[in-house]
């Protein structure tokens, strides 16, 4: 659970945080590693359907390291949000970046 903070995920972890914040992404942006650090990235779009007002953006703001909007305002169309978390799963013990796109 702590290896983002450990020796060895402090790299991934500075290459998506930008003054101690979590960098926002472009469509076609991702972050730079160190070719000896390159680790496959895996992709996932998730997307966010419920009522209004249940907390869909702010969820998405949360995950994304962003302040959530003040007031209630409602969601026009789809809004989507790139995030990436680098992971090292216990079963292969190599780490992964997920490319998560979230559409709300």
């Amino acid at each position: 659970p702590g290896w983002l903070l450990s020796p060895a995920g402090r790299p991934y972890l500075d290459s998506i945080l930008h003054k101690n914040q979590r960098r926002v992404f472009g469509l076609l942006e991702r972050p730079a590693l160190p070719p000896a650090l390159a680790v496959p990235t895996v992709t996932y779009k998730l997307f966010l359907a419920g009522k209004s007002g249940v907390g869909k953006t702010a969820l998405v703001a949360w995950l994304g390291g962003t302040p959530a909007p003040p007031a209630h305002h409602e969601t026009l169309g789809i809004e989507a949000t790139t995030l990436f978390w680098p992971a090292k799963p216990r079963a292969s013990g190599r780490p992964v970046l997920f490319q998560l796109h979230l559409w709300d």
